[in-house]
């Protein structure tokens, strides 16, 4: 490769061609998850928020109005519920929610009572619970969300040591608090659980658009990623990350009838097409294939039929018209002199015909990821690991707590178990967020507190940040924790007042992160291959790719090649920014890695070029035989 077509600064980025809030707001989520910090716009879900603030508002209006402190255990409880409420089938979710009900309060029980046995009972309960709930969720499947808040539990209850007879009251509580979600979130207020996949598919298709817009925004301009940068082929990745997201959501419906699933599969084979065909653009807009002019009317074609399809995919009577939209593309391909551009309007076409047509279904990759179908032994080898490590950083808490007198321990521990949720990228990506949202949150909440302290105010406030925080946990970490954060305090002033717990809170988040953060980096870490690895094994899954391509392997080997490929290159990206490259700071990115990472994205638009290419050259041997043309399965792109 012509190192002078190489630098290392990054090219100066362009505005988001879409000027609306969502589409500036996906221009942010492309840069910022390449540092593995997570912002999905379309994840934002304000009927949940809704639910949840109905959740809350029940048990905090009994608890103020009766004035017993021990009833804010309702409210907690009925937060932690609905929070447990993750996406899945009805079946999934209300699986999980029972099991947060039944084990929470027992775990409410159980850690007040140990506790109050001995003055450092705590130290020893805390972490024995912990360790027991995470090793066990993770025998479930899907059992993460429910381990670790049942850990948030564990450690809250220990640091409310209680007799006997009021443990017993404080786990009547919890009960009340998380069964009336329950039966809110079960029967009372029900919300379409085929919601969640509308909302992926939704941000798959948003990110195609944008895809699209700004290559048609390029004209006869040069393509930015003619030149290595730190963004480079940002679309690929924002759009392989949606797609991926979108698979492994499908893997919590297992078991549902087809129907309820089927329009998600065609959604996710229509995309995938269209997203091989948009790689092909890409690379002819990046290689100067083919005409400007045509590629303009191309690139056109598709931002019309993504448009279209955004608009009327929920409406099964006007999305019989997206079959109208081949016999317009072939008049377009007509005209075309550019195999490759006539190609890519065939996907296209091919796309919308599947799109259209419920009773045609291509051979379909895997949906579920290889993860869902490891058995509970399986999973319990990283869950005891997980647990050993979250252990470890409740003990050193507690061990921080003694010695710096901490007056709310459990603040810390909470932190504790979840920010540590992985490896040291995520932990360390999670500690920032979190101290940063407890901070902000922290602060907002005490200048609010300064400024009045009557109940019935600062309730009618708490409704509307569990409306926000419920709303946003899908969306931002760090803009979940914010009115997480002061959520907690506002309701814990209410019912304990005068005690500095904003303060207290916002120092116990920063120590609990670090903690959590230390923990990772000493028990098992998890760095990962060098930068140097990653690049390398991204070059041999594309080359692998590429290869499977021009050798006309079988779809089903292309699919699963394409995807290795694809993710294999966002993982050799995403380390370059990761807490891991930190830790290697000597291991900076040279000119050679750079062009190998130019050559590994390089691979995977050739690939999509010459599967496009083939395409029409199949099409002109079928009309050159007048045989009516059979819909042509296109391999997605990397």
């Amino acid at each position: 490769m012509n190192e002078g077509l190489m630098r290392t600064r990054p090219a100066k980025a362009r505005a988001p061609v879409m000027q609306s809030t969502a589409g500036w707001l996906r221009w942010a989520a492309r840069r910022l998850e390449l540092r593995a910090i997570g912002l999905a716009p379309e994840q934002f879900s304000l009927a949940e928020g809704a639910r949840a603030a109905v959740a809350v508002a029940v048990p905090l209006l009994i608890a103020v109005g009766s004035g017993q402190s021990w009833m804010g255990w309702s409210v907690f409880a009925a937060f932690w519920t609905c929070l447990c409420d993750s996406p899945g089938s009805d079946r999934l979710r209300r699986r999980l929610l029972l099991s947060f009900v039944v084990f929470g309060t027992v775990i409410s029980f159980v850690g007040a009572w140990a506790a109050s046995l001995a003055p450092a009972a705590g130290l020893v309960a805390g972490p024995l619970l912990v360790f027991a709930v995470i090793l066990l969720a993770s025998s479930v499947a899907y059992g993460a969300l429910l381990g670790t808040l049942l850990a948030v539990v564990a450690v809250v209850a220990v640091g409310f040591p209680r007799p006997l007879d009021l443990a017993a009251v404080q786990a009547a509580a919890f009960l009340a608090g998380a069964g009336w979600a329950w039966l809110l979130i079960n029967w009372i207020w029900r919300i379409d659980p085929a919601a969640p996949l509308r909302q992926n598919g939704d941000a798959v298709l948003a990110r195609l658009t944008d895809m699209t817009s700004d290559l048609l925004a390029i004209g006869r301009g040069s393509h930015r990623d003619t030149h290595w940068h730190s963004e480079h082929a940002e679309h690929r990745r924002a759009v392989r990350l949606a797609l991926e997201r979108l698979h492994g959501l499908l893997g919590r419906y297992a078991g549902e009838p087809e129907a309820a699933t089927e329009p998600t599969r065609r959604l996710l084979e229509f995309a995938e097409t269209v997203f091989s065909a948009l790689i092909a653009l890409d690379q002819a807009f990046i290689d100067g294939l083919g005409s400007a002019q045509e590629r303009a009317a191309v690139t056109r074609a598709f931002g019309i039929a993504l448009r279209y399809v955004r608009r009327v995919r929920h409406d099964p009577a006007k999305l019989f018209s997206v079959r109208r939209g081949p016999s317009r593309l072939a008049m377009l391909r007509a005209r075309l002199s550019d195999p490759l551009l006539a190609g890519c309007v065939v996907a296209l076409e091919d796309a919308l015909v599947l799109m259209a047509d419920r009773g045609r279904r291509r051979p379909s990759e895997e949906s579920a990821p290889q993860t869902d179908r490891l058995t509970w032994r399986d999973r319990l080898r990283p869950g005891l690991r997980q647990a050993a490590r979250q252990s470890a950083g409740v003990v050193a808490v507690y061990a921080a707590a003694l010695a710096f007198d901490l007056g709310y321990p459990y603040w810390a521990t909470m932190a504790v178990v979840v920010v540590l949720q992985g490896g040291v990228r995520s932990t360390w990506t999670r500690t920032i967020e979190r101290v940063l949202g407890s901070l902000l949150g922290g602060s907002l909440a005490l200048a609010l507190l300064h400024v009045t302290d009557a109940k019935v105010l600062l309730s009618a406030v708490s409704v509307p940040l569990a409306t926000a925080a419920i709303s946003l946990r899908s969306v931002n970490y760090t803009a979940f924790v914010v009115f997480l954060t002061m959520l907690f305090i506002i309701v814990a002033e209410m019912l304990q007042p005068g005690t500095g717990i904003a303060s207290a809170r916002m120092l116990d988040n920063v120590i609990g992160s670090i903690a959590a953060l230390l923990s990772v980096i000493v028990f098992w870490p998890e760095l990962g291959p060098p930068l140097q690895a990653r690049i390398e094994r991204s070059h041999d899954a594309n080359r692998a790719y590429h290869d499977a391509v021009l050798s006309d392997a079988p779809i089903e080997t292309i699919h699963r090649l394409r995807r290795a490929a694809g993710m294999a290159s966002i993982e050799a990206e995403i380390a370059l920014h990761d807490f891991g490259g930190l830790l290697r700071w000597r291991q900076r990115l040279s000119t050679e890695q750079a062009a190998v990472l130019m050559d590994v994205r390089r691979l995977a638009g050739h690939a999509a070029v010459a599967w496009h290419q083939r395409l029409a050259a199949s099409l002109r041997g079928a009309a050159d035989r007048n045989d009516q043309r059979e819909p042509i399965t296109a391999s997605p792109g990397e």
